[in-house]
């Protein structure tokens, strides 16, 4: 695929939009897995938006790999597998669902709410931030006509504190993407049923490694194949 954008959002946070081949893309909270020249293991990416033949990432520089990539310019080639890892399911959803994100883990929802509103779906949706410097999304998820409320951890915009902090009294179901301490807070607090995005480290990104493997409580899984969607109730996590 070919850059067109590669912008800054946010504190240490890029917009990549890509041109090319993006029909391998099925479903909201799937990733890609870049190569980056001088890098051996790819990049696992997750998924902003896409159509046919574009894409948008939006990552954070957080090591070398990362760091290489926001150096990239326009006209730039990258080689990409697409459509990977099992992404959210929306026929779960009912009515009324929660989106909770915390960090770089906001932009696979924004894909998942552009699609539940699409299906006709009442969608709240709760952005959680270290400050305001690192905020970003938030007029995106707006501008689909979802109910938005932006949590920080300082209070610099928004609610102070935590996604956790911020939840409406009544939700069908909750769809949830960011760190592991966000996520397992979100798999205490929550009452109704959900799906939760994790990340591991991973060296092939479609399951033929075996390095990104969790326990769960139906045995192990891969996240890069059989995540890193998983429901709430497939997780051994004990409150």
């Amino acid at each position: 695929m070919t850059v067109t954008e590669n912008s800054l959002l946010a504190r240490d946070v890029y917009r990549l939009r890509l041109a090319g081949d993006a029909s391998g893309i099925e479903r909201p909270g799937q990733f890609v897995n870049l190569l980056l020249e001088g890098f051996f293991l790819r990049r696992p990416i997750s998924v902003f938006d896409w159509t046919e033949d574009s894409l948008t990432l939006i990552y954070k520089t957080v090591g070398q790999g990362t760091a290489h990539m926001s150096r990239l310019s326009p006209g730039a080639e990258l080689d990409l597998l697409t459509g990977l890892g099992n992404g959210y399911d929306t026929g779960l959803s009912g009515d009324k669902p929660l989106l909770l994100g915390g960090g770089v883990g906001v932009p696979p929802l924004y894909a998942l709410a552009k699609k539940l509103r699409e299906e006709g779906k009442q969608v709240r949706a709760v952005l959680g931030f270290r400050t305001a410097a690192d905020a970003f999304g938030i007029t995106d998820f707006e501008a689909l006509g979802c109910e938005t409320a932006v949590t920080t951890e300082d209070g610099s915009l928004g609610r102070r504190g935590f996604v956790t902090d911020a939840l409406p009294d009544a939700y069908s179901f909750f769809y949830a993407c960011g760190p592991l301490p966000m996520l397992r807070a979100i798999w205490r607090t929550c009452k109704p049923s959900g799906q939760l995005s994790l990340e591991e480290r991973m060296g092939c990104g479609f399951g033929a490694c075996m390095g990104c493997s969790i326990q769960t409580l139906s045995g192990p899984k891969r996240i890069c194949r059989e995540g890193p969607v998983f429901r709430k109730e497939e997780l051994p996590w004990t409150v």
